[in-house]
């Protein structure tokens, strides 16, 4: 194997930070990942930075490893490296480089005044996790820190900083701190002069260049190379493509990046992304972002997907073992979710609320798990199994009600990634009930960020002359793709629909339990 032939992405989730290497044929050919998990620390969504750099360093000691164990080679050079993380947040650091504040994650729902004030002056949705949000609020809440400001990030844009040293961020991430005007493939002019008049400050002074996908994102420095590879081995002067946030990525990973495609990003949180060709009205449960290579996305964002569904599953695990019973979690998974197709379509009575932070998309700033049934309800394993299951898309299903009913978005093609479609057809299937459409899923769908990162150092290195992203994706790299496409059955789509009812109708159960517990 000829490392130079190789392309690195890696991708720091919400539950694992995972590395993936490719060879010239866009094929995985190792990882390595760390599984992290964040924390409410005086109310705030945070992770500790000293475990962010012990997180990034682990998955990539663990890569190395992989590489040594399958070829017999050190990891000393790669064709490039590509980081991307969990978007938006709030990142500050002074003039020295100093952090200012506490990392806060995109699961804060703190920054309501601003977001509202914001997408007010704008005429543009602004969520509350986005990091102009986050700046204005901290304005408005008088943090002294805000004076002292020299450069504002996210995640995924201060790892790109520690490694090649440039205060840069692709497009599709940067879309997720302001808004970007596509035309430009840059911040929009109007709405930083309409922030400078609000706040007094110059915007373009303190935050990221943008690039589109396929330019050039900077080199490893030497101290780049330490940062990540504690033990000397990897050799700095590597190309970096400009890092992405995870729906940029997984657009990519998906084939998701031309006009009227989509595709729902299933794990901790979920989301949906559709490449629109029109200007959309100003919904507050619609953000409106870019792909990798800059065209408008409605995206509809859920912080709270699968987070209910592991405790129930680790719940199970202890169960198995207080019986004596070995089990394998990821076994465990696969069961309980083939469990959930012999459930009854609208799951028999049964409602569970998957809230463990905040929904924008229901307008709740807090949430608690909570699961309820009536006496006479069909109270079975599999109707449990699916009612979270379902729990996990219901408040996706009302934000992309919005997009297709209200805006008349075409969706040509919809595909799904992440933990959720891990067991085939069982997420597939009931995604496409939600969404009433087929469904298709890629055999890569499990490698998701990091790998759709890959694919995009992969386009800065050997794209032809002129050739776009969209192009690249659909000729070189998933024309062999391996695809499974489902479409739901009708007793299934009125199943989830009766299910949604129930669902919206019991909101202020979980608005009365965020009060009294």
């Amino acid at each position: 194997m000829e490392l130079k032939n190789t392309v690195l992405g890696i991708e720091l989730g919400s539950t694992r930070i995972k590395a993936v290497l490719i060879d010239d044929k866009h094929l995985p050919i190792a990882s390595g990942d760390f599984e992290w998990e964040n924390q409410l620390v005086d109310g705030i969504w945070t992770y500790s930075m000293d475990m962010v750099h012990t997180g990034l360093q682990s998955c990539f000691a663990r890569l190395r490893e992989d590489v040594k164990a399958k070829f017999g080679l050190e990891l000393t050079t790669v064709g490039a490296i590509g980081v991307s993380a969990m978007m938006h947040g709030y990142l500050p650091f002074d003039k020295d480089g100093k952090q200012l504040a506490e990392f806060r994650t995109w699961r804060n729902t703190i920054t309501g005044p601003a977001a509202e004030k914001l997408t007010e002056l704008f005429g543009f949705n602004i969520p509350q996790r986005w990091s102009i949000a986050h700046l204005y609020q901290a304005i408005l809440n008088g943090e002294a820190h805000v004076k002292d400001i020299a450069f504002l990030t996210t995640l995924a844009g201060y790892i790109h900083w520690r490694l090649s040293g440039k205060k840069v961020m692709g497009v599709g991430e940067a879309s997720g701190m302001f808004p970007i005007d596509s035309g430009k493939l840059d911040y929009d002019e109007g709405m930083l002069r309409k922030f400078k008049a609000l706040t007094g400050i110059e915007l373009r002074a303190i935050l990221p260049e943008v690039l589109p996908a396929g330019a050039s994102g900077g080199a490893l420095t030497e101290a780049g190379a330490r940062f990540l590879d504690p033990t000397g081995t990897l050799l700095p002067g590597i190309p970096l493509a400009p890092c992405e946030g995870d729906a940029g990525t997984g657009m990519t990973a998906t084939d998701s990046v031309r006009v009227r495609t989509g595709n729902v990003s299933a794990g901790t949180s979920d989301f949906a992304m559709i490449v629109t060709d029109k200007a959309l009205g100003v919904h507050r449960e619609i953000d409106m972002v870019t792909t990798p290579d800059g065209l408008p996305v409605a995206m509809v964002h859920c912080n709270n997907c699968t987070s209910d569904i592991n405790a129930w599953v680790n719940l199970f695990s202890e169960f198995c073992e207080t019986m004596g019973l070995e089990t394998n979690k990821g076994e465990l998974f696969t069961r309980l979710f083939r469990k959930a197709l012999e459930g009854d379509p609208d799951c028999g009575g049964l409602l569970s609320f998957n809230y463990f932070s905040g929904e924008g998309v229901t307008d709740l700033d807090e949430g608690r798990p909570l699961f309820a049934r009536t006496p006479n309800a069909k109270f079975t394993l599999a109707n449990f199994m699916r009612t979270h299951l379902l729990s996990a898309l219901a408040t996706l299903k009302i934000g992309l009600d919005i997009l297709v009913g209200t805006e008349q978005v075409s969706i040509d093609k919809l595909t799904g990634h992440g933990g959720f479609f891990k067991t085939p057809e069982v997420g597939q299937r009931l995604l496409s009930a939600a969404v009433g459409a087929p469904v298709s899923v890629m055999e890569t769908a499990g490698e998701g960020g990091p790998y759709g990162m890959a694919l995009l150092g992969a386009y800065m290195l050997w794209k032809d002359e002129g050739e776009s992203l969209p192009d690249y994706l659909d000729n070189k790299v998933f024309a062999q793709a391996k695809v499974s496409t489902l479409m739901a059955d009708a007793a299934d789509e009125a199943g989830f629909t009766a299910f949604l009812e129930r669902y919206k109708k019991a909101l202020p159960l979980e608005r009365a339990a965020i009060e009294v517990l």
